[in-house]
């Protein structure tokens, strides 16, 4: 970034991170992608114990039941039924 400081002098931080992740979206392709957010899955793993995804587990819960209505949870319990009688009618 440093040889364009000039031309970027007038960007803020989010405006040189929007352009930065456009520039790389553009340079990868999905396996790419994958690939990092693997690593980064195995690296968050390793770094981290049950306690860890329980909490982030509840915290997202909780975000969840915030945000939706009694309608929500009927129509992905019926999504999820359906799916695993489809998935019990296809063995």
């Amino acid at each position: 970034m440093a040889r364009n400081s000039k031309n970027n002098s007038n960007m803020n931080m989010e405006e040189r991170g929007r352009k930065g992740g456009e520039a790389t979206a553009h340079s990868h392709n999905k396996d790419f992608y994958e690939e990092i957010g693997r690593k980064g899955g195995e690296a968050t793993a390793h770094s981290h114990n049950k306690d860890f995804y329980e909490e982030i587990g509840r915290k997202g819960g909780e975000a969840t039941a915030r945000s939706h209505d009694k309608d929500f949870y009927e129509r992905i319990g019926r999504k999820g039924g359906n799916a695993r009688q489809n998935n019990n009618n296809n063995k």
